[in-house]
């Protein structure tokens, strides 16, 4: 389990969130809200007290189309008696409304209705008979968890599921006063217990219980024991190394997984840039040598030049003569 101090970065998976939400009951919320859906049971979905948001996130994910989420919590907001205030200043004086608003936005595109304020808030907000399933883990003090159960109980519709945290904690007798009196005096039928807390309805508890026997039956990581106690046939369910129930990674691990991936691919091989063509030069017609003159000849010339005119005259008109 994550907690506030060791959480630094934004959840990647649901066990990052912090918060108390053992195996187990993953197990059994995924089941009764299947369960539900299977048996095309429509209602709204309801959690008081939510912390960090890890089991609001996980009831999330079972909200149908057209039905309502809604969530309750005091935040970072004023408790509405000094009792109230003190648990709240020792238990979850870090919890801010933004906290967990940013981790349900990690897992799901939106937010849940969100009531700000003490859970005595949920009659004027939620219609009555127009819920599925309630998580109630609020404050531990009796007669807040009285009033919880209560609304609860309004709310739900006749066959609807509700879950009692910290029923039978050391340090939360309050809680374990008021569900074992809303057992004895109120009409509440447990279905199930497991380590942290009491699966109940107002309805006719048979049929949920003996599907839950048989299904637990055919699982060999939980351990399951039957007693019968003052009239209520009361199933106690324990884990024995259960897995956690396969939940989506949030979106900050699928854009971390975008980026390394990106990141780990090899550079694309450069394209070698041909190199220019070159057009060869036209060839130039070479130039006929000229012939060096004999050498008899260019005596002959010299000759001609050095003799006196009336000498040259003469051998210049023998050769026209010649010619």
């Amino acid at each position: 389990m994550a907690t506030i101090q060791e959480v630094t970065r934004p959840p990647h998976r649901l066990d990052d969130v912090p918060g108390w939400f053992p195996v187990l009951d993953q197990l059994l919320f995924d089941w009764f809200l299947s369960r539900q859906e299977t048996a095309g049971t429509r209602g709204d979905l309801l959690e008081v007290g939510v912390y960090m948001g890890k089991s609001a996130i996980f009831i999330g994910r079972h909200r149908q189309p057209g039905e309502k989420y809604t969530v309750c919590d005091l935040f970072e907001g004023d408790a509405p008696d000094d009792a109230n205030r003190a648990e709240s200043s020792k238990s979850y004086s870090a919890l801010t409304r933004r906290a967990f608003e940013e981790n349900y936005l990690s897992f799901h595109d939106e937010l849940p209705r969100v009531l700000q304020g003490p859970s005595s808030v949920v009659p004027e907000e939620v219609e009555p008979r127009s819920c599925r399933f309630v998580h109630i883990d609020a404050s531990h003090l009796y007669e807040h968890v009285h009033g919880d159960i209560g609304a609860a109980h309004d709310v739900l519709l006749p066959d609807g599921i509700v879950v009692l945290d910290d029923f039978r904690s050391e340090h939360t007798p309050g809680v374990s006063i008021a569900a074992w009196e809303a057992v004895l005096n109120r009409g509440l039928n447990p279905v199930c217990l497991s380590t942290q807390k009491l699966y109940g309805t107002w309805g006719d508890p048979e049929p949920v219980r003996d599907e839950l026997i048989a299904m637990v039956q055919e699982r060999s990581d939980c351990h399951l024991s039957i007693q019968d106690a003052a009239g209520h046939r009361i199933i106690r369910l324990k884990s024995k190394g259960m897995p956690a129930p396969s939940f989506p990674l949030s979106r900050h691990a699928e854009e971390a997984a975008r980026t390394t991936s990106t990141a780990s691919e090899p550079a694309p091989a450069p394209v070698p840039t041909p190199a220019p063509a070159t057009t060869p030069a036209p060839a130039t017609a070479a130039r006929p040598a000229r012939p060096a003159p004999r050498r008899g000849i260019r005596a002959r010339r010299l000759a001609v030049d050095l003799l006196p005119p009336v000498v040259t005259r003469a051998i210049r008109n023998a050769r026209s003569a010649r010619n």
